[in-house]
């Protein structure tokens, strides 16, 4: 297993005892883990090929998914054009 792959399930395993955390703390520790891991995708990508790359960016978008789903949401209410 490349030192990537291992620092992505170190990334995991932080986010899932995050989530046991009081709800006070996750936005916080949300922005931490996403600033954290969109170096570690592009690293797992750079050593191990785009299809893993793929994977664990699906799995940090799986355990992250309520950020991700205000993104969408704000970027579909920004694409909406105003009716004049």
């Amino acid at each position: 297993m490349t030192p990537s792959l291992i620092l992505a399930c170190f990334w995991a395993l932080v986010a899932s005892v995050i989530a046991m955390l009081p709800n006070r703390i996750h936005w916080p520790a949300a922005y931490a883990l996403i600033a954290v891991g969109i170096p570690v995708v592009g690293w797992v990508t750079y050593q191990n090929g785009p299809v893993l790359g793929l994977l664990v960016l699906a799995g940090g978008m799986s355990v992250l998914r309520w950020p991700v789903i205000h993104l969408l949401r704000w970027l579909r209410s920004q694409s909406k054009t105003p009716a004049e």
